[in-house]
């Protein structure tokens, strides 16, 4: 008996073992990172409480109107989530990319909320 889909467990696994050491407090809280084939989401979280402090993602606003590749709309939410964690007053996070290679998408959202102020 064989593992149904091996590329996402491997991700779980790849998950999991990121998950045990990355925790998100209420000073600097855990940027966690989802990727489907159309869309990017990205929420700061306080483990400590269980809350979501802030999030963003493509179907919001600018980057679902604009018709650009996903890797410029990934760049969007990044800037986005930049600014919304500005305005609450968080400058420090905890980069969770959630089991995905730090590479294209998962990559330039990072750059854009690195550009955009956040310290990780």
């Amino acid at each position: 008996m064989g593992i149904k889909n091996k590329k996402a467990y491997s991700r779980l696994r790849i998950k999991r073992r990121i998950r045990k050491t990355i925790i998100g407090t209420a000073e600097r809280p855990r940027m966690s990172v989802f990727r489907s084939n159309k869309q990017i989401y990205v929420q700061l979280i306080d483990d400590n409480d269980g809350t979501v402090l802030v999030a963003a993602s493509s179907r919001i606003n600018d980057a679902a109107d604009t018709k650009v590749n996903k890797i410029e709309q990934a760049r969007l939410v990044g800037t986005l989530i930049a600014e919304k964690a500005k305005a609450v007053n968080i400058e420090n996070v905890v980069f969770d990319r959630n089991g995905y290679l730090y590479h294209g998408r998962i990559k330039s959202l990072a750059e854009a909320a690195r550009k955009g102020g956040l310290k990780f």
